[in-house]
């Protein structure tokens, strides 16, 4: 496969490996590997150290396998990074160095029309990032209920016309099923009245909402935050790039939690939690794209950066 198949410029590539603070002889996983970019960086830094490269996408694999070739430390796996407990277990780690996770869906994702994701290219409507498993963005469109639409929508769109779009979409495809990103395009902006379409698309949370629900993006993502840390050995790195509020929410909140030795309602006066802080903050703030980036990767605009220390 061509290298140039799979372009994705890693978003906050220098803050991701400094936030890391890579040991030549540790242990690292990067649990979204993509294109490899990150994963690049951190083999770079290795010396006796180990990279276990984590990515549910046969292409990302397929490429990154081709782009790491010259390094026998890294090992490849096909899954999701919320197995990562199991897939500890498989590798017999007792132990990691630091994890890395960008939550962002790839530019080759994106702009491969056959993959479904963009309202930018006519497809057929799929979106998932494993394109062996799972239901398509075809399946939740044309079999969804009305009510179930628009609370996928709203959730996990922010999207206040939800209802309307919902409605909408239901209308048109009991005229006929709704196959293509352009069919589900038009809908949402005759759905959406035209004086509140705004600069961008009106079509972007509503898209963003039904990958969310196809690829489960949030589904016991707080469970798999803390798991990680769990693994983490003393003084590792838990590094976490979020493109969404809801997503960034959730880190934020397991971080916060996680840092906390007491986690008592306020109004108890005595700790009974017995809760200790296993981690520090890095940043007590998310850390944000640069002004140099922003102007050469768009994409990087909505990142967030979180690092936690295990202590």
């Amino acid at each position: 496969m061509e290298e140039h198949v799979f372009e994705h410029t890693p978003v906050m590539l220098n803050e991701c490996i400094n936030g890391l603070n890579i040991k030549p002889n540790g242990i690292y996983v990067d649990g979204t590997l993509g294109g490899a970019g990150h994963s690049l960086r951190i083999v770079e830094k290795l010396k006796d150290g180990k990279l276990i490269a984590i990515d549910k996408d046969d292409t990302a694999l397929e490429v990154s396998k081709e782009r790491l070739k010259n390094f026998n430390n890294v090992v490849f796996v096909k899954s999701d990074f919320k197995n990562f407990k199991n897939i500890m277990e498989e590798q017999n780690i007792l132990g990691v160095d630091g994890i890395l996770l960008d939550l962002g869906v790839s530019s080759y994702q994106i702009d491969t029309p056959e993959r479904g994701f963009s309202y930018r290219f006519d497809g057929k409507l799929d979106m998932r990032m494993d394109t062996k498993s799972g239901i398509t963005a075809f399946d939740v469109v044309n079999n969804y209920s009305e009510s179930e639409l628009a609370r996928i929508i709203y959730t996990y769109g922010e999207e206040s016309f939800s209802k309307l779009i919902a409605k909408k979409i239901v209308e048109e495809r009991k005229k006929h099923p709704i196959e293509t990103t352009m069919q589900l395009k038009e809908i949402i902006e005759n759905a959406i009245p035209k004086k509140f379409h705004g600069q961008g698309s009106p079509c972007k949370k509503t898209f963003q909402a039904i990958r969310i629900e196809v690829n489960n993006e949030l589904g016991n993502l707080d469970v798999v935050l803390k798991d990680m840390v769990e693994k983490l050995n003393k003084g590792g790195r838990l590094a976490v790039i979020t493109f969404h509020s809801l997503e960034d929410r959730i880190v934020k909140n397991v971080f916060k939690e996680l840092s906390t030795n007491c986690i008592c309602d306020k109004s108890i006066p005595i700790c009974v939690c017995n809760h200790k802080a296993s981690v520090v903050l890095v940043n007590k703030k998310p850390i944000t794209a640069s002004s140099a980036e922003l102007k050469i990767n768009k994409r990087s605009s909505s990142a967030k950066l979180r690092i936690v220390e295990k202590i």
